[in-house]
């Protein structure tokens, strides 16, 4: 199950109706709609191209007319392109902060006059390669790594009516296109010595839903990965 449906139906399972937006995936948007409404749920979806600057209004606008009101905002697309460095030409670097980033910002600013009456919040996905130097996905990296400190400059300046937090997941998800003894060697990575799933991200989104005097915070869901290397360590390690 990917991350961002899990999230979907972790929050209709604690009670919330559902607005899902997608960009192509029409089908798994529909898939995920009849499951929620399985919940006793209701639930509607929005095509939203959210790299265009028009799309997260529409986005907002759709849940505007169809419930009239909004507690969470949930940022989880993002775009997850593999290359060097030295290849990422202005296109791709922009299509990444169009993505990752901007549309962050696009949707919870067209949101505001939804969320501050209802003192809602905001939970922003990041992933560990805003917090380390990933240089397989390096325009990805500076991406996650500015919404995570638009999560901070966004929690400060809609305070106290909105909190704003994001979640870093480490390995929840294996690639499609990873073998499964990579798989196995990011596990070996992490202080827990395991890899996770989408259903640890759910239980850190409810949890941030909840958490009322939490807010500007980036929180790893990682096993230990951001610890570093397991086993013994000395003072020249």
């Amino acid at each position: 199950m990917r991350v961002g449906r899990a999230i979907a139906l972790g929050l209709a399972e604690a009670g919330h109706d559902i607005v899902v937006g997608y960009g192509s995936s029409a089908r798994a948007a529909e898939d995920t709609r009849g499951e929620i409404e399985e919940l006793g749920r209701a639930c509607h979806t929005v095509q939203a191209d959210l790299t265009d600057p028009a799309g997260p209004d529409h986005l907002v606008d759709e849940v505007r007319s169809r419930f009239g009101r909004l507690d969470v905002v949930v940022n989880s697309a993002a775009s997850f392109r593999s290359m060097p460095l030295e290849d990422v030409d202005a296109a791709e670097f922009d299509a990444a902060m169009a993505l990752n980033v901007r549309a962050p910002h696009l949707v919870v600013r067209a949101a505001l006059d939804l969320l501050r009456p209802s003192k809602g919040c905001v939970v922003n996905i990041t992933d560990l390669s805003a917090l380390q130097a990933w240089t397989g996905y390096p325009h990805h990296a500076v991406s996650k790594a500015a919404l995570a400190h638009l999560t901070r400059v966004q929690a400060r300046s809609y305070a106290p009516h909105v909190r704003v937090n994001a979640i870093a997941p480490g390995a929840v998800l294996a690639p499609d296109d990873w073998s499964e003894e990579r798989w196995d060697a990011v596990a070996e990575q992490a202080a827990l010595r395991r890899t996770g799933s989408p259903a640890d991200v759910v239980e850190a989104v409810l949890y941030l839903v909840s958490a009322d005097f939490v807010t500007g915070h980036v929180l790893p869901v990682d096993g230990g990965r951001l610890l570093g290397a397991t086993g013994p360590m000395t003072d020249e390690q």
